[in-house]
């Protein structure tokens, strides 16, 4: 199964020139949904992951099913003021601007072994600050896995350079 091929494309969303990368469509198709989340796991099965990190929203998504393959626990990286309790936060920029995300202080303890997930990694970014945070409440990031990589915006290799493993499923050259 060809999963480029369950990935919609729509074009100039949400600006005129950005080639959106829509995973929903991979979702909703039950044989591409299993095939994305197996491929997922398969390089890091044997690591002993104590937790998945799963970025908002598609992260969630994925890294919940992630999580339940790997038997982890699952942690939500949520933009600031969705948490409900104590958190730790930290900001990263974007193209125009910052955001900013947040974890509970109590989601990772000192030593647990995480895994981060998200559907996309473009710049890099917003997995940067992930692992950021993961690693300011002392987890220690084996890997990390997209199911799109967007290779001209040099996102895996930054990450990579930051000591993290990445793992995607699928590249679109050229965006």
């Amino acid at each position: 199964m060809d999963l480029r091929k369950a990935i919609r494309t729509i074009p100039d969303y949400p600006k005129a020139g950005i080639q959106f990368r829509d995973i929903t469509t991979l979702l909703t198709d039950a044989r591409a949904f299993r095939r994305a989340v197996d491929e997922l796991v398969q390089p890091f099965a044997g690591l002993k992951i104590d937790k998945v990190a799963g970025i908002e929203a598609r992260g969630f998504i994925l890294g919940g099913a992630v999580a339940h393959q790997l038997s982890a626990g699952f942690v939500p990286l949520r933009k600031k003021g969705k948490l409900p309790h104590q958190t730790r936060s930290v900001e990263y920029a974007l193209e125009y601007g910052s955001d900013a995300l947040e974890v509970h202080l109590d989601a990772v303890v000192e030593g647990e072994r995480v895994m981060l997930v998200d559907d996309l990694i473009a710049t890099g970014g917003t997995a940067l600050a992930a692992v950021d945070l993961l690693r300011q409440g002392g987890a220690e990031v084996l890997a990390a896995a997209f199911v799109i990589d967007l290779p001209d915006l040099g996102g895996a290799g930054r990450l990579r350079a930051s000591g993290v493993p990445v793992s995607t499923l699928v590249a679109f050259e050229g965006d």
